[in-house]
Parts: C-alpha cells; sequence; structure tokens
C-alpha cells in the first residue's frame, strides 16, 4: 500500500472520506426530493447529483470497482446533460 504525507492523511483514507461526502450528498439529495423540499425541474437537484457522483468517482481512486465507476460516469454525463439543457437563456431584444 503506498502512502502519501499531507498533513498525515494517506490518499487512500482521504479519497474514502470524500466517498462519504458523496453518498451523504446522494442521501440528502434523494431525501429533500423525496419530501418535496427539492424540485427536480431545477439545476440545484442535478448540481447535487454532479456533487455526489464526482466524490464517488474520486473514492474509487482507493477502491477501484468497474461496475461503480461506469454508474458515476453515467450520473456526471447526465447531470452535465441536464445543467446543459436547463441553463438560463439570453433573451432577444427587439428594437
Amino acid at each position: 500500500m503506498t502512502y502519501f504525507d499531507l498533513a498525515g492523511l494517506d490518499v487512500q483514507t482521504t479519497c474514502r472520506a470524500i466517498g462519504l461526502i458523496g453518498f451523504a450528498t446522494y442521501v440528502t439529495g434523494f431525501f429533500c426530493l423525496s419530501t418535496g423540499r427539492l424540485d427536480s425541474h431545477r439545476p440545484l437537484y442535478f448540481v447535487l447529483v454532479l456533487f455526489a457522483s464526482s466524490c464517488v468517482m474520486i473514492s474509487l481512486i482507493a477502491d477501484f470497482n468497474m461496475s461503480s465507476a461506469l454508474i458515476q460516469g453515467f450520473y456526471i454525463v447526465m447531470s452535465l446533460g441536464a445543467l446543459l439543457i436547463r441553463r438560463p437563456r439570453p433573451t432577444r431584444q427587439t428594437l
């Protein structure tokens, strides 16, 4: 096992901690969506999914799993696509 001295933390522990943050973000986002505190038509939901999936993808550096990486990659691509669709569009002003 390779360790890097980053203020007493090794890379595996840091990656796993980031993965736990991603898990907590997934659960919080889904809870808020299920209880009506968050709307899936607004970009915030997709920002949460993008953040969570990116964190879990980082955690895969420590313990790689191809199936999980594919799922997280799918979530990242779909979240970016949803954010692109929901981006504010400039209004055209006619003179």
